[in-house]
């Protein structure tokens, strides 16, 4: 091995410089940068003698550190969405009771400092991720679920990654856009696993040796899977659904050992969650109570429900479909025009862009209300114990915002001028019929939805479940509005319609359902909903498959002259899988497409011709095959004693580094 490490850096330089490592895989590898991970176990004789040599108390010692490993990701996740949701409410807080209080005396001077607060909070997001950590920005579950496949991008999993995504989302999120944390929480959670994997981080000095005990690529991969149901279970206080989450949408593959380890992790964080939260409680935190976390508990809510009310349920699931479905395309084509046009630019026009999406949000959330007339009170419940309007200075259900009379409120800027869980919180909450109105509810819909397509793809860290929930929930509510004024009974509640438009947009977007309906529940509290959420889910996923199907029948007939991959390339799938097709993530489908059923490996290659290694290679034709291709897998073969070509392994483009930790002899030895 060192002879032939000595003979590799004594190859001739090239015309452009000297030839190392880096540069190979950076100048051969594929445009995107990306590269492949292998988790297969070589079955070769140094691996047999190997597992030999370890005793039962090397096994045990092994069980037991992935076990504490996983401790860990479940303490370190949990930790790290206290420190964010404290963060963002705090921010959050300290913004509307200084605009509450300014606006008492001028609402233009009021205006002026929330856009300001708004403004500088999100050109902090996006300087941090232009300047130190540019891998953290979006959701970073597209990147997260293309590693679990076997595909390695630059930069996801490092410790300034992490970073940048903690801050960033904290000043994403409380900045106000139309945005949310959860998505980089579950990226938070893959990096804290990964650098507990590989011991920390040796570049700002913060490993440890006794922690470097998973070097392989499969045992990291269980880690980073621990990380995402740990992120999940952060995010809606869902461990259940952090689980079927891990199971569900980001792994291809799944065994009983890791999924206790997963279950294991979720549980650690729920506890940890649950402890900070009853911590602060007691007014340690600031501005952040009992709220912050998302869970809203509605269940004082609808206690049951008739036959009649399926079909405005139905209804439901159909629009949460079809708006699903169309809020997928129009990202796609915003993400390309930035990719093409705008972000080729450099970082400077990312954050002018990130700044004036912040300044339209401000001036949208801010100014709508104004041009909203007041609603009076409703009469009190004796029962509930929401009050109305709120004291000046205070937000969440009946807002008073540029209202002249005392016993009004601003039914518009209950949901604009509010952080995002509050203004859930109002739309879920029951016992509050003819809370907003037709107009404010549909003005919102259409406002917020424009202002989710447009932010997401900026260079901030951005989740889409939270949005994903206002959105169907103002829709969700507004069909509330209807059933209650047609049926005229009492016992409707616009709160339970508007979890259920929430559920349905959410199927239609992301393309999610098991996970999805048990994180529902979860969030909800409310164990009675869980057949109406199964309903529109299943509604919403009927109603995407109908619609492309009717959609392929007329592509067909009137694309006659195109082949056949011209109309599949006319739909779009879940969210996470066209932001990961867009980032260039060549993630491998569990099916084939259905014009694939029919191709042939020969069709598949094109042009290309598969280049294989023999078992024993020269240094110098490994490197002229690395450099003539973009290939990033070899095939090793030999051949018996009748001239028969045996395949006997794969090596990938990453272990034909002279920097690799392995090589074609540890592979394969003869």
């Amino acid at each position: 091995m060192e002879t032939a490490r000595l003979v590799w850096s004594r190859l001739p330089h090239s015309e452009e410089g000297e030839l190392d490592g880096v540069e190979l895989l950076s100048n051969t590898s594929n445009r995107n940068g990306v590269d492949s991970l292998d988790y297969e176990v070589i079955e070769n004789y140094a691996y047999r003698e190997e597992q030999a040599q370890r005793g039962k108390l090397y096994v045990g010692y092994n069980v037991g550190v992935k076990w504490f490993f996983a401790l860990l990701i479940g303490i370190g996740t949990g930790l790290a969405a206290v420190f964010i949701n404290i963060s963002v409410e705090n921010f959050a807080g300290w913004k509307f009771s200084l605009t509450f209080n300014i606006i008492q005396k001028s609402y233009v001077a009021g205006f002026l400092i929330y856009i300001l607060i708004n403004l500088a909070l999100v050109f902090s997001s996006v300087y941090i991720i232009t300047q130190f950590a540019p891998a953290a920005a979006g959701s970073g579950i597209p990147e997260i679920k293309g590693y679990l496949n076997g595909i390695d991008i630059p930069g996801i999993l490092l410790f300034r990654t992490l970073i940048g995504k903690i801050f960033g989302s904290i000043g994403s999120v409380g900045g106000g856009l139309a945005l949310g944390k959860e998505g980089p929480l579950v990226h938070i959670g893959a990096c804290i696993a990964s650098l507990l994997g590989q011991g920390g981080s040796t570049k700002y000095h913060l490993s440890s040796r006794w922690l470097q005990g998973f070097k392989s690529e499969r045992d990291r991969r269980d880690l980073v899977t621990c990380g995402c149901a740990a992120g999940v279970a952060a995010a809606f206080r869902a461990p259940v659904g952090g689980v079927l989450f891990a199971l569900e949408e980001v792994t291809s593959w799944w065994r009983s050992q890791l999924m206790w380890r997963v279950f294991f992790t979720s549980a650690i964080v729920a506890v940890v969650v649950r402890a900070a939260m009853g911590w602060c409680k007691s007014g340690n935190c600031g501005h952040f109570g009992s709220g912050g976390f998302i869970i809203w508990d509605i269940s004082d809510g609808q206690e049951d429900y008739s036959f009649e009310e399926l079909l405005p349920m139905a209804v439901i699931g159909i629009i949460g479909g079809l708006l699903g479905a169309l809020f997928n395309q129009l990202t796609i084509y915003i993400t390309r025009w930035r990719r093409n046009y705008l972000h080729k630019k450099g970082n400077r026009v990312k954050i002018y862009e990130a700044c004036l999406i912040s300044v339209i949000t401000s001036v949208i959330s801010f100014g709508l209300p104004l041009l909203r007339k007041c609603s009076p009170c409703p009469d009190s419940d004796p029962d509930s114990e929401i009050e109305c309007p709120r004291a000046p200075g205070m937000y969440g259900n009946y807002v008073n915002f540029y209202c002249s009379k005392d016993k009004e409120y601003n039914d518009l800027a209950t949901i604009f001028f509010n952080t995002q869980d509050d203004a859930i919180r109002n739309l879920f909450s029951a016992k509050t019929i003819h809370e907003f109105s037709a107009q404010s509810l549909l003005t919102f819909l259409v406002m917020f939805y424009t202002l989710a397509v447009v932010t997401f793809g900026t260079a901030v860290p951005a989740g889409q479940f939270v949005p994903g929930i206002m959105i169907g929930s103002t829709y969700g509510r507004l069909v509330g509005i209807f059933t209650v004024n047609h049926y005229k009974k009492l016992n409707i509640e616009e709160g339970t319609y508007a979890l259920l438009g929430a559920a349905s947009f959410l199927g239609g977007s992301m393309r999610m359902t098991v996970s999805l309906c048990v994180i529902m529940v979860e969030i909800t509290n409310n164990l009675k909903l869980l057949p109406l959420i199964m309903l529109v889910l299943l509604i919403s996923k009927v109603c995407i498959l109908l619609v492309y199907s009717i959609w392929i029948d007329v592509l067909q007939n009137v694309l006659t002259l195109f082949p056949s991959q011209a109309v599949g390339d006319a739909f779009n799938e879940g969210l996470y899988e066209e932001q990961a097709r867009l980032r260039g993530i060549p993630l491998l489908e569990s099916r084939p497409k259905y014009e694939m059923r029919k191709m042939t490996a020969r069709e598949a290659c094109g042009n290309q011709k598969v280049l294989s290694l023999p078992r024993v290679v020269k240094v110098a034709d490994v490197v002229s095959i690395l450099r003539s291709n973009k290939h990033n897998g070899f095939p090793v073969i030999d051949h018996t004693r009748n001239g028969e070509t045996l395949v006997i392994g794969l090596m990938l483009r990453r272990y034909n580094s002279p920097t690799g930790t392995s090589s074609i002899q540890d592979r394969f030895p003869a």
